[in-house]
């Protein structure tokens, strides 16, 4: 079920009737009918997987919290006194047995994601034999990440085991983040999801508000760029040098629209339940550096993966001594970085395999990380720069490093739309050696199913997103807009429902395109 799509409008609107007429103690329970609804929708193939996740993970946490309790209850009850050697003993055989659990559930539900996403890069790189066609289910590497989360922050002593397994099943499945996330923490979700709402106008307004925008970036940007970015990788031998910058351009702006404006659409559906999702882009585009850039984009994700790989890898034990060991017989600098390199390099390359699996997107992650690596490494150099030129002082220096930035992002993320590497790095190279720029832009921008009213379109709605973007950098707009009066705000909405009709991608031959991230 699209989220472009009637089907899933008339949906919602079921469900919020359902959820605002029926007792309020029920609202859980009519939620957690419309996920199964709304998942079935996509097949019960990938419904048996979600269970399987549903089913180990709930249980994993029970019953790492029952050692624990069972620990507690073993000092406490003692009728002599225990000793601190005997406390410490008892805590770490409870540590011990709860390690086996999570280990245990991490490898199922691990184990189940990288046989179906992994197996045919394996087989493919390293054997004979012909691909499986396994179908992925949808949301799967979404929902894998936020219940294993949830089950280490338990393991951990952070949270608390949910007791009830159908209240910890609307927590997995809860339907607007399947598609895409954002990928959410127990702890903050659960306090809006099993709470009760009373119906509020003022909540209405503001998540259509919100869904309303999502839809201006998904169906009059996203949807119209991706019609030319098809063509552009259709024929390489036709499309290089020129195009292939142009490619670079339109997937740029692809990418953003359908990414955030997927996620517009689910936080805004969420937000009219009364549930609130945490943000998952600010304003990334504004970065100066790549790893301000990755602060500030898929910000659940990027979080994920530092609260689970990236601090835990970074202050093993294993790996400190490993640090220390290379300092003591090979180089003291070595030494002190190596947990970071570690730790660094692990996350992207993770983060490669998690978008797709494809060697593309691998060295996509791993360049990322080395450059990030090697800018850090680099910062003493750029300071001793700076305090000779004074650069950093200057505007101008300020929006170069917002360009740099930028470029470097969209030049990065020709390893995403390229089948492989080898066709990203020939492509990437016929921009400097391909002299068909006056052919391109003297009239070969109208041969990639775009017409000057698209590049019109497509260009007055990056203005737009870009002033919008803006004017909410230290404060939502939409906030902003709350102590406008209801006329304004009305006026607004309506213009903006009235581009989308006028200026959207659908109707007579139009196929409603997935969001980019579906995919993953």
């Amino acid at each position: 079920m699209l989220f472009t799509s009637v089907q899933f409008l008339i949906f919602v609107f079921v469900a919020l009737v359902l959820y605002y007429t029926l007792p309020k103690k029920c609202q859980w329970i009519v939620l957690l009918v419309a996920n199964v609804y709304f998942y079935l929708q996509a097949g019960f193939y990938g419904a048996i997987f979600m269970a399987i996740t549903m089913l180990t993970s709930y249980f994993a946490a029970l019953i790492m919290d029952y050692y624990k309790i069972v620990g507690e209850r073993t000092i406490k009850l003692s009728k002599v006194e225990v000793t601190r050697d005997e406390k410490k003993k008892i805590k770490a055989d409870v540590k011990r047995k709860s390690k086996v659990i999570l280990v245990i559930a991490l490898l199922i539900n691990f184990g189940a994601l990288g046989v179906l996403k992994y197996s045919n890069l394996f087989i493919t790189s390293f054997t004979n034999f012909s691909p499986v066609n396994f179908i992925l289910p949808m949301g799967i590497s979404f929902y894998t990440f936020q219940t294993m989360g949830y089950i280490v922050d338990v393991y951990r002593g952070s949270v608390i085991s949910e007791k009830n397994f159908f209240k910890y099943a609307l927590f997995v499945s809860f339907f607007p983040q399947l598609v895409q996330g954002p990928i959410s923490k127990f702890t903050m979700l659960s306090k809006t999801l099993y709470a009760e709402h009373d119906f509020s106008w003022d909540v209405i307004e503001s998540g259509l508000m919100r869904i309303i925008w999502g839809y201006f970036k998904k169906m009059i940007i996203a949807d119209r760029a991706s019609v030319g970015l098809a063509t552009l990788i259709s024929d390489f031998t036709t499309y290089k040098g020129a195009y292939s910058l142009l490619g670079i351009a339109i997937y740029a702006v692809q990418l953003y629209a359908d990414f955030t404006g997927g996620i517009d659409i689910t936080i805004g559906v969420a937000e009219l339940f009364g549930i609130t999702l945490p943000e998952n882009f600010k304003q990334p585009f504004f970065s100066k550096s790549l790893a301000e850039y990755w602060r500030r984009w898929h910000i659940t994700l990027c979080t994920w993966f530092k609260d689970y790989v990236f601090y835990p890898i970074s202050t093993s034990k294993r790996v400190i001594h490993q640090g220390k060991w290379l300092k003591e017989h090979v180089s003291e600098g070595l030494g002190k970085r190596f947990p970071m390199y570690l730790a660094t390099l692990t996350v992207w390359f993770v983060t490669g395999m998690w978008h797709g699996a494809k060697w593309n997107f691998i060295v996509w992650g791993l360049l990322n990380g080395i450059i990030m690596l090697l800018s850090q490494e680099l910062s003493g150099v750029y300071k001793k720069v700076d305090s000779k030129l004074g650069l950093k002082k200057t505007k101008i220096y300020g929006l170069f490093e917002i360009i740099r930035t930028t470029i470097l992002v969209a030049v990065l993320q020709m390893l995403d739309y390229h089948k492989n590497i080898a066709d990203a790095a020939r492509m990437f190279v016929s921009i400097f050696t391909s002299a068909n720029y006056g052919q391109v832009f003297g009239g070969g921008l109208f041969n990639i199913g775009l017409s000057v009213y698209d590049y019109v379109v497509l260009l007055v709605g990056i203005i737009v997103i870009y002033i919008v973007s803006y004017l909410g950098r230290n404060e939502s707009l939409r906030v902003r807009l709350k102590s406008k009066p209801y006329a304004v705000r009305f006026i607004l909405c309506l213009a903006m429902l009235v581009c989308i009709l006028i200026f959207g991608s659908y109707g007579i031959g139009y196929e409603q395109s997935q969001f980019i991230y579906n995919q993953f």
